[in-house]
């Protein structure tokens, strides 16, 4: 169902008055509430704002440590000697239009970017999200997350699953500029590469193995 239609029948409804009100209600509690968690978090916490809760993160484990610190030096040094824009890991607070994240590793472009500074703590709209599946974040990535990235048109995302060493690549295209289309699901042996960041392109295996992601970053810095 698309926005005009809901709205029809609500307003179809012969309680519209009182839908809309209860609507705005509760839209105002949940920004209080949003509010409230900004002024709590501090550098030391790692949480999130969701359909108006905080969701705590409990400490990662190392398979996950691993590929945030495999890909994210990659893909800072190409950004950085490519002047493409900014690159931030698991601290960085996405505001969205009703939910708070910090995505393991998220990509601005430039213009996005532009006016962060060393007080910037809650960010725009990325183009790039990646986020690491764990046993307790896995649904929430797959659902929630995956349907707000797509409603706020972060062109492009990557589910990556440490135990399977796989990288799902989903993305949003002319055809499809509301829904997210699987572009592939790369495993070792193969290349990832991103729509986003121009012509980044990396072997798999140097998500995973740090052999292989030392060869790929001693070739980006050439």
């Amino acid at each position: 169902m698309n926005y005009d239609d809901l709205t029809d029948e609500i307003l179809d409804h012969p309680n519209a008055q009182k839908i809309v009100n209860q609507v705005q209600s509760t839209l105002n509690k949940k920004k209080q509430a949003r509010d409230d968690f900004r002024e709590w978090l501090n550098d030391d916490i790692k949480a999130e704002f969701i359909n108006g809760e905080i969701v705590m993160h409990s400490p990662i484990r190392r398979g996950h440590l691993n590929v945030m610190e495999n890909l994210l030096p990659v893909l800072s040094t190409y950004i950085l000697m490519n002047d493409l824009g900014e690159v931030s890991v698991e601290k960085a607070l996405i505001s969205l239009d009703h939910n708070d994240y910090e995505p393991d590793v998220v990509f601005w472009t430039k213009d996005q970017a532009k006016d962060f500074n060393d007080e910037t703590m809650v960010h725009p709209v990325p183009s790039l999200v990646v986020e690491i599946l764990s046993k307790n974040t896995k649904h929430k990535d797959r659902s929630i997350k995956f349907q707000d990235y797509t409603a706020h048109h972060i062109s492009e995302y990557w589910i990556i699953d440490y135990h399977k060493q796989v990288v799902e690549k989903y993305i949003l295209t002319a055809d499809s500029p509301d829904k997210y289309v699987l572009h592939g699901k790369m495993k070792i042996g193969q290349n990832i590469e991103s729509q986003i960041v121009h012509s980044f392109k990396i072997p798999v295996a140097a998500i995973f193995d740090k052999k292989v992601n030392l060869v790929v970053l001693k070739e980006i810095m050439k």
